[in-house]
């Protein structure tokens, strides 16, 4: 995992990238991983490679993308998750993933630069 940290008016982005390894097990490690970017890079916002992301966060009857972004919205963290999505045919993900792109909390889009720029888009605390 390698994280590059990116500044704009709006407040700095973590851009998490995947060397192979997940760097999203399980609540815990988004929650440290959250951490780190605040700690580290005084970000609030992750933009995080879907590679990074271990399968079970896109498959919603496991409860775990439910627990994680709650994590990131009790600790007040917007995130985008960036890669490709198509192959996932799931109809309650697909609704998931429209709705979480209609609000300004948590995105799911195909490259990390449209997670940047729709990152750079929300305003910081």
């Amino acid at each position: 995992m390698h994280i590059e940290y990116i500044q704009n008016e709006n407040g700095t982005i973590a851009v998490v990238s995947s060397n192979g390894e997940k760097a999203i097990l399980d609540v815990q490690t988004a929650l440290d991983l959250a951490m780190t970017a605040r700690y580290e890079g005084g970000a609030e916002k992750l933009a995080i490679d879907k590679k990074a992301v271990t399968e079970d966060f896109f498959i919603l009857s496991t409860g775990l993308a439910g627990e994680i972004l709650q994590k990131f919205t009790n600790y007040h963290i917007k995130a985008a998750f960036y890669g490709d999505f198509t192959r996932y045919t799931s109809k309650p993900l697909q609704d998931f993933i429209y709705e979480s792109n209609q609000g300004a909390s948590v995105f799911f889009v195909p490259s990390q630069e449209e997670a940047v720029r729709r990152l750079a888009e929300v305003p910081g605390l």
